[in-house]
């Protein structure tokens, strides 16, 4: 039961740490993953409830891709906003991302009034809350983004390029690396998984809210620098991230039995992000 609620759980968190974990490995950090996973949902969702017709034949499947066709197409937006202004106008990823994450929540309320949006068709609920193979079907999903980006990290230019500019971005630069292009990649691909985060958040929650998921942006950063992610960035594996979630899953399941409250669990999660933090900055300074 336990790991079943577990296998439920991980996926959205999962598929966010990744967002967060390639722009750490670059030397950046996205704080908008979340804010743009719920715009992302929020389109869907009135997508979803405005054009999708209530007759089950071809069209009906047909809008429901262009729904989350949409939400994709928003979170591209976000992640080129994010990446210019980082790579071509020189700003620090944590204000430039910042400032993102603040622009999408507000109008994300702003556009729905800080109401929730629901009733979706069954197969937008199947994604997060069904099963194949009594394997959560979410589960999949995850993986699928997941081996992916271990992949691309490991075995492609691009990959080598986000080590290369976490490392030492000047030298990367003058390596003839082009940085801007670099970067502008590696932002629109973490709002990409942003958008399918927000796409699972929608079929787990069945609505969509501007400030779903909220405590989640923590988590994200705990996770993957649990996982090896060096918080300076060059260095990082996807293994690591996954085994860390799974012992971050652990942990919050036991609190959970013990009757902890979330806010005390939010409280624990930040003080082992400094911990975790200090220990690789100790670890950083006797490699070097």
């Amino acid at each position: 039961g336990v790991l079943r609620s577990m296998a439920f759980q991980m996926p959205e968190l999962g598929i966010l740490s990744l967002a967060m974990m390639i722009t750490l490995l670059s030397g950046g950090l996205n704080l908008s993953i979340i804010s743009t996973a719920n715009l992302c949902a929020l389109t869907m969702a009135y997508v979803l409830t405005t054009f999708v017709p209530e007759a089950q034949g071809f069209g009906w499947g047909a809008w429901q891709v262009a729904a989350v066709l949409a939400g994709f197409a928003v979170a591209t937006i976000i992640g080129l906003i994010n990446g210019f202004v980082i790579a071509y106008l020189g700003v620090s990823p944590i204000l430039a991302t910042l400032g993102t994450m603040t622009m999408v929540k507000g109008l994300s309320v702003g556009l729905t009034r800080g109401n929730v949006i629901s009733g979706f068709p069954e197969p937008i609920e199947f994604i997060a809350n069904g099963t194949v193979l009594g394997i959560p079907f979410a589960m999949f999903i995850f993986v699928l983004c997941a081996i992916p980006v271990a992949v691309m990290l490991r075995r492609t230019p691009f990959g080598n390029a986000i080590y290369l500019m976490g490392s030492n971005a000047e030298a990367t630069r003058f390596s003839g690396v082009r940085t801007r292009r670099v970067i502008m990649k590696i932002y629109v691909l973490s709002s990409l998984l942003a958008g399918v985060a927000g796409l699972v958040m929608l079929s787990r929650f069945n609505s969509a809210n501007a400030s779903y998921a909220e405590s989640y942006l923590l988590v994200t950063i705990l996770a993957a620098v649990l996982g090896g992610t060096d918080p300076f960035g060059g260095f990082g594996k996807v293994g690591g991230l996954i085994l860390a979630l799974i012992i971050l899953q652990v942990i919050s399941s036991a609190f959970n039995l013990l009757g902890f409250s979330q806010f005390l669990t939010i409280a624990i999660w930040g003080g082992l992000l400094i911990a975790t933090s200090v220990f690789a900055l100790y670890y950083r300074g006797h490699l070097r």
